[in-house]
């Protein structure tokens, strides 16, 4: 009697805090925007060099009645999500190559992590140098930038497999395929989509990189022509439109691994 007296207790508090959660997020918000409105008036200073959020809010409805806003944000967001596919797709397939054979491991892993040791926007240049300033070397930069995190946590989701289950599969007569599947994939999935997470942020940082190297197009782009006329309300738009662009991303993943882990009893 006493857990039915308190099950009605708990499902109410859990859905005051769902609520808290919703309403912190705009109340968040409007209290970044008056703090950024104060410092504007108490500093003082010129609108090239901090512009309130009025100028702001006046240039980002100005760049999406010509249009500008949009074209950009599409060209970016193409080269994102072509670059996001190409790394995941080669990260997924060398890590599980690496996460079964030790030997490629020792042969290749040196060679993988001294490339993490350079950093990209020191290759961009050369990308743009040898692919020429299209969408393909944006592609190649999102997906060298995108490349790492996830097969890093393709590799340790993989290892994590436990040797019973592996043992279990084998004596139950499993094949390759049904171990890989039913086994292997569900196992790993959840550090995998950990490494999804971060790399689908990483991969607008490496869509800009690549437009602020050589681009006329692109949010990136937008951002150069800002700074050069001074129009510093325009790179704040492009900026926000680039938050947007990683947190969509990031919500869209989330929902993924919502949906591929449902079968995971997760606490409130």
């Amino acid at each position: 009697m006493e857990i039915e007296r308190l099950n009605p207790i708990t499902s109410w508090s859990q859905r005051n805090l769902r609520r808290v959660r919703v309403v912190l997020i705009p109340v968040s918000i409007a209290l970044a925007i008056l703090l950024w409105e104060g410092l504007v008036r108490l500093t003082g200073f010129q609108a090239f060099i901090l512009p309130g959020p009025g100028l702001v809010w006046q240039r980002f409805l100005q760049a999406s009645a010509d249009g500008s806003l949009l074209r950009h944000t599409l060209v970016t967001l193409s080269e994102v999500l072509v670059g996001l596919a190409l790394g995941v797709s080669a990260a997924t397939s060398l890590g599980y190559l690496l996460a079964k054979s030790p030997v490629v491991e020792r042969l290749l892993a040196p060679y993988i992590v001294a490339s993490q040791s350079v950093p990209v926007v020191a290759i961009a240049p050369l990308l743009i140098i040898w692919f020429g300033p299209g969408m393909f070397s944006k592609v190649l930069i999102c997906a060298l930038i995108v490349f790492f995190p996830v097969l890093v946590n393709t590799v340790v989701g993989l290892r994590s497999v436990p040797d019973e289950l592996v043992d279990l599969m084998r004596s139950l007569r499993a094949t390759r395929l049904q171990t890989v599947t039913h086994l292997e994939v569900p196992a790993a999935l959840p550090v995998f989509l950990g490494g999804l997470r971060i790399g689908a942020t990483l991969s607008v940082i490496g869509a800009v990189v690549g437009e602020f190297v050589g681009a006329d197009r692109g949010l990136g782009f937008l951002v150069n022509v800002g700074r050069g006329q001074y129009d510093t309300a325009l790179v704040f738009v492009a900026v926000f439109t680039l938050v947007a662009l990683a947190l969509g991303l990031y919500g869209v993943v989330v929902l993924i691994e919502g949906q591929l882990l449902s079968w995971q009893q997760r606490p409130e």
